[in-house]
């Protein structure tokens, strides 16, 4: 079976980004990791951290190899100007977003089996004139993904989001009822897939507290998502809710659901990320690759400091190399 390649973008160069990079290149894996980023940027977090690393140049067209410890394949690309850890500058956002473009655009073509993602500015990124309201949104728009759908996973637990990066104002408007059929449908569907269940266990969030209180704190769950869930299960999927977000993360109503699905960003993710901030992975569905990242920002007070924590990016690995090696035995030979 021939190796799989798994690209790893390195993200905002005066961040962490580059350190987590350094430090996932330190172990072995069955997999051929891929780095992309500027190679002295990569070298000089190596030497800021005093790590043994040995510089490879990526060569598409030479056969993938595994992983050796201390070894850093590296998609070399230049960055527009010196980069000066945990000092932001708006011209690098052009080559954050080549980094991007090029991992995505070489999962589409099935150059690599799946990209993983170090965090980026996005400040720094709407200021130097880009779109860009998210990783999530801009992938989706790279691969001509009508709805992309945020999921966070730590250790069992699994939390997807109908919305993303919005304005809180702003999440009541964009709660439709074909926006949350679709949400279910690629969660239903991709959970299936990647994760082998045949009828995933969906628990659905309210949008209000209380989910509602039979109408009397806010009327979206009997006008938008009660109906939503009565039409999806005719379908077959199997959705309990919607549960008031307050009571919802207990243990037992945990321990019946494999995935539960918020309306908005700051409704599940505070749980998810106090189980497991720092080893949590963000992964997006509804996207023709696969593609994970961190669940954490570019803390660019930590950048080459070497207090920088590379557990969430190896998470992020560990579970890209799970998935993409259940793939091709499910693919056969």
């Amino acid at each position: 079976m021939a190796v799989p390649r798994i690209i790893v973008t390195s993200g905002e160069p005066a961040g962490i980004g580059p350190d987590t990079c350094v430090l996932l290149a330190q172990r072995d894996s069955p997999v051929e990791l891929v780095f992309a980023g500027d190679a002295s940027v990569l070298a000089g977090a190596a030497a800021s951290l005093a790590l043994p690393l040995s510089l490879v140049r990526y060569d598409p067209a030479k056969p993938a190899t595994r992983q050796a410890a201390g070894t850093l394949k590296v998609l070399d690309l230049p960055a527009a100007t010196t980069v000066v850890p945990g000092k932001l500058d708006g011209r690098n956002a052009p080559y954050v977003i080549g980094m991007l473009d090029r991992a995505c655009d070489g999962c589409l073509s099935g150059e690599f089996a799946a990209m993983v993602t170090a965090p980026v500015q996005k400040s720094t990124l709407i200021e130097a004139g880009f779109d860009f309201t998210g990783h999530t949104e801009y992938l989706a728009a790279r691969c001509g993904a009508p709805l992309p759908v945020m999921m966070l996973l730590a250790d069992r637990l699994r939390v997807a989001l109908v919305t993303t990066h919005l304005a809180l104002a702003e999440v009541p408007r964009a709660i439709t009822r074909e926006r949350l059929l679709t949400t279910l449908r690629i969660v239903h569907r991709d959970v299936a897939r990647f994760f082998a269940m045949q009828a995933p266990r969906i628990m659905v969030l309210g949008l209000n507290p209380h989910a509602g209180e039979a109408g009397h704190l806010g009327r979206e769950e009997i006008q938008i998502i009660e109906p939503a869930l009565a039409e999806l299960r005719a379908e077959g999927l199997h959705l309990r809710g919607p549960v008031p977000a307050d009571t919802a993360f207990a243990p037992g109503f945990l321990a019946d659901c494999d995935v539960v699905v918020a309306m908005y960003h700051d409704q599940g993710l505070p749980v998810l990320k106090h189980v497991g901030f720092g080893n949590a992975v963000n992964m997006t569905l509804g996207l023709p690759i696969l593609r994970l990242s961190v669940d954490h920002g570019t803390a660019l007070s930590l950048a080459r400091s070497g207090k920088a924590d590379g557990g969430s990016l190896a998470a992020a690995f560990s579970l890209a190399s799970q998935l993409v090696d259940a793939a091709a035995k499910h693919a056969g030979p």
